[in-house]
């Protein structure tokens, strides 16, 4: 497992706390010989954490769509390698297509996206990726709760809960990020 795929908020205006812990992630992700696969821009938490990821020793590899990037916000710069993609289906996709392994950290209603379908299609056998989801500041407690909800009222059998693993700090999503293993975690079949 090489390339890890980071969802994030390309917001600049959140609580330090949340850059602190993308920026954590990120040195966590390059000391430990991961490469990160981002939206790349040089915008909020994500370059926060691609940032340091480059800075300890690791690649980045930024997806972008077209339209984002004819706006200003690309950052080729940076990247080990930096690919357009027509739309931001494509760019999902080609983020899945090179990652082995997918980190949400908070976000808005595209990280809430992006971790949702990467959830579905490993539910649906189409990966045995390790999701997690790093829960900064409680940022993804109602989340959280909503997913045992969903579980609870039958609209998912129990085993959907190990899916994802919600993390609570950085160090927590890299210790589980290493450990993971595709047979402790296999799901395929048994929704």
């Amino acid at each position: 497992m090489t390339n890890i795929c980071v969802f994030a908020s390309s917001s600049n205006k959140l609580d330090s706390s949340f850059y602190k812990d993308a920026s954590e992630l990120g040195k966590l992700l390059g000391e430990n010989g991961f490469n990160i696969v981002y939206g790349g821009s040089r915008l909020g938490m994500m370059y926060a954490c691609a940032s340091e990821v480059k800075n300890n020793g690791g690649k980045i590899i930024g997806v972008m769509p077209q339209r984002l990037y004819d706006l200003g916000c690309g950052n080729p710069e940076d990247c080990a390698e930096f690919i357009l993609t027509s739309g931001m289906r494509e760019r999902k996709a080609k983020m899945d297509e090179i990652s082995e392994g997918v980190i949400a950290l908070a976000g808005g209603f595209g990280t809430l996206e992006e971790i949702s379908e990467m959830i579905v299609q490993k539910q649906l056998g189409y990966n045995k990726k390790p999701i997690i989801i790093l829960n900064t500041n409680g940022f993804y407690n109602n989340l959280a709760a909503f997913f045992d909800n969903i579980i609870e009222y039958k609209f998912a059998k129990p085993e959907t809960a190990e899916l994802y693993y919600l993390a609570e700090t950085p160090r927590d999503a890299i210790e589980y990020l290493i450990n993971y293993s595709a047979e402790k975690l296999e799901y395929a079949g048994k929704f």
